[in-house]
């Protein structure tokens, strides 16, 4: 399985971003689909995630301000990050669970939040 992840860049704070992360296969086949995110120095933090039946789930600090949702026509699942803040600023990556012990993760996708 292999994971692209896709739309980091750079904002001002109270900006807006969408990341995307694209499966190999069909986002069905997976349990959960979900983001966490690293800076520097910290251990890897989890953000949000969406299971099989729609339900979602988010760390306090992203709550009322990131959105998590998922398209099987485009074998996708998006975070759509509005009201950025500069402690936003990390690398989000994507993950996909086929079970509870098999996890894919993709590539990073950097997003900077400028205060």
């Amino acid at each position: 399985v292999q994971l692209q992840a896709s739309g980091g860049g750079l904002v001002q704070a109270g900006g807006s971003l969408r990341l995307s992360c694209r499966a190999s296969r069909s986002i069905s086949y997976f349990m959960r689909m979900g983001w966490y995110r690293q800076t520097p120095g910290k251990q890897r933090e989890f953000v949000a995630d969406i299971i099989r039946d729609g339900s979602t789930g988010y760390t306090d600090s992203v709550k009322g301000r990131f959105t998590i949702s998922r398209d099987g026509a485009k074998n996708t699942v998006a975070l759509q990050m509005d009201s950025l803040k500069p402690e936003d600023t990390a690398i989000y990556y994507c993950y996909a669970d086929r079970n509870f012990s098999i996890r894919s993760w993709g590539q990073g996708t950097l997003v900077t939040v400028s205060s």
